[in-house]
């Protein structure tokens, strides 16, 4: 006797990779207002059409909602959060002005102590590296503590370090609001590149509207 599994059971290797796919199928024809990563699905709006930003979200909800039954999906209704200005997103908070950093991490990075030794470093920089993004030229600026973690080099914390841990922590203290792209505008790619670094920037230019002096 056979035995075939109704659904995909947890602890297959490719699960993960299996779903993924599945719901990014499913919502290929809304994904202009809902993507999706692995279980999570962000359904975003605005005003349009003569209707507003909340209606247009029910809209969107509801077409995502049929979707979901028509292929036997479902939601954990503990879990959801509907109508909200803003929403976490992968470590980052999202909204219409733009994208911030979770402040329970900038919180883990800045109260951690000096390391003292080079697994501490790499766990530190492990957390760091997640919000680099929030950091101006933050591969030139942690070069110093990198050079650390080299194969066969010994540990030697110097004053310089310390400056560069406490650059890194006061940056993402007051890490910006990173603007969301705006696809109505050309994008700009700059590149540069150092003996240690490279950095690619991807950029739209804003128009000046008013200025003065």
């Amino acid at each position: 006797m056979l035995w075939e599994w109704l659904v995909m059971p947890q602890g297959l290797k490719n699960v993960p990779a299996t779903f993924n796919r599945t719901v990014s199928h499913v919502l290929r024809p809304l994904r202009a207002f809902a993507p999706s990563y692995f279980d999570d699905i962000f359904v975003h709006s605005r005003a349009e059409d003569g209707l507003s930003a909340v209606d247009v979200h029910l809209r969107h909800l509801r077409k995502v909602f049929e979707m979901m039954r028509e292929n036997k999906l479902y939601a954990n209704l503990k879990k959801c959060v509907f109508c909200a200005p803003e929403i976490p997103v992968l470590g980052c908070y999202v909204s219409k002005s733009g994208v911030r950093a979770d402040p329970e991490k900038i919180s883990s990075i800045c109260s951690w102590p000096t390391p003292k030794n080079q697994t501490e470093l790499r766990q530190w920089l492990g957390l760091a590296n997640y919000l680099h993004k929030y950091t101006k030229d933050y591969a030139g600026l942690i070069q110093p503590m990198s050079s650390l973690l080299k194969k066969d080099v010994a540990w030697d914390w110097r004053p310089e370090h310390q400056d560069v841990f406490d650059a890194v922590k006061k940056s993402l203290a007051s890490a910006p609001v990173l603007m969301l792209p705006d696809t109505s505008r050309p994008f700009h790619v700059v590149c540069d590149a150092s003996d240690f670094a490279i950095d690619v920037l991807s950029c739209s230019l804003m128009l000046r509207v008013v200025s003065a002096s």
